[in-house]
Order: C-alpha cells, then structure tokens, then sequence
C-alpha cells in the first residue's frame, strides 16, 4: 500500500450516485417522511435520504445529524433546514423545513380535535399504547443502521465515545448540554489527529 493512502478505519466514503435535489423534490420527500414517521421521523427520514434516493451516503448522514444535536430545537427539524440548505441554499432550506412540519401540523390538528372528544374510549388508549411501542422498535432500529459505518470501519474510538456519552446520559443521569460540551471539543481533536496521521 503506498505510504500516503489512509488506512481502512479512515477510507473516504462512498459518494452519492444520485443527482442533488431541487426545491420541488425536497418538499415532498419531506413531506413523505413527515407523513409515514408514526413514532419518529428520524428512522423514515434516514430510510428515504439514505437508502432510497441516495443524496447522502450514511457517514453523512450521521455526520450531518450529529451537527444537528448541537443546535436548538428539535433535532429532525434542525437536520430538514441544514439538509435543505446544503442542497439548495435558504429555499432549499425552507422547502425541507415545510414538507417536514406543514402536513403533520394539518393532520395533528384535525386529530386533536378528534381525541377532546373521543379520547376517553378505552380501546383508542390501548391502540395509543401499541403505537408507543411501535416507536421505540423504530427508534432501536435506526441506532443499530446508524451504528453500522462505525462497525464496518471497525472504528474503536467512536465505539469507546459512543458508550461513554450513553453511560453519562442513560446511566449517570447527566445534563446531555454538559455532556455535549465535554464529548464534542474530544471528538473534534481525535479526529483531527486522526486525519493529520493519515495524511502524514
């Protein structure tokens, strides 16, 4: 192998083979995600950014959604904006933001209205309680899909930070912005020492 190619743990990804998209394409792939995302959009919009239309490969996607946590608000919301504008500026941005939230707020609405009034009947709480379960198995699913760049490169470091970070939030109960403040400033010099030794 000659001396200035990384090592296996740091290979370039795989690039995207499908085209960037438009404005257009960007609402309604969001609006889809926004609409099948029973329990989460997070594993839907992975699903359709990822697997189906091929705009990012999965290191970006984690890469993009891990620069998601460090902003305000929700965490898919942020990732439709940053997603957007990546692509497509501000408008792309924008597209992205409404397909996401435009018709869930719609369809909340009208089912909010539907459960002031029925909400008492016994057999919609025991449908309400399934459903509760169907998100947490989505949830344990794309955590295991987002996992696999981390597997496949065999990466020890991000394995080593992954658990600490699940450790001082799951276990030890600590604020996740103190955590955040400790875990990002570490990672960002691992892998900067990381690149500078391959690249030396």
């Amino acid at each position: 192998m000659p001396p200035d190619s990384p090592p296996a743990a740091l290979a370039a990804p795989e690039l995207p083979t499908s085209p960037q998209p438009g404005v257009v394409a960007l609402f309604f792939a969001f609006a889809r995600m926004s609409l099948a995302g029973f329990g989460g959009v997070l594993a839907f919009a992975r699903r359709g950014i990822v697997e189906q239309h091929r705009w990012m490969t999965a290191d970006e996607f984690n890469e993009t959604f891990a620069l998601c946590h460090f902003l305000p608000g929700p965490n898919i919301v942020n990732l439709s904006v940053v997603f957007g504008s990546r692509f497509r500026g501000i408008p792309g941005g924008i597209a992205a933001f409404a397909g996401l939230v435009g018709p869930p707020t719609v369809l909340m609405t009208i089912l909010a209205a539907l459960y002031a009034r029925y909400g008492d009947i016994d057999a919609l709480r025991r449908v309400l309680a399934g459903v509760s379960c169907g998100a947490v198995g989505l949830l344990l699913s794309v955590v295991f899909k987002m996992m696999m760049p981390l597997i496949k490169r065999r990466d020890a470091t991000g394995f080593v930070l992954l658990v600490a970070v699940f450790a001082a939030v799951g276990l030890m109960r600590l604020p996740l912005q103190l955590v955040l403040l400790v875990a990002a400033p570490i990672s960002i010099f691992i892998a900067f020492v990381m690149r500078r030794r391959a690249s030396a």
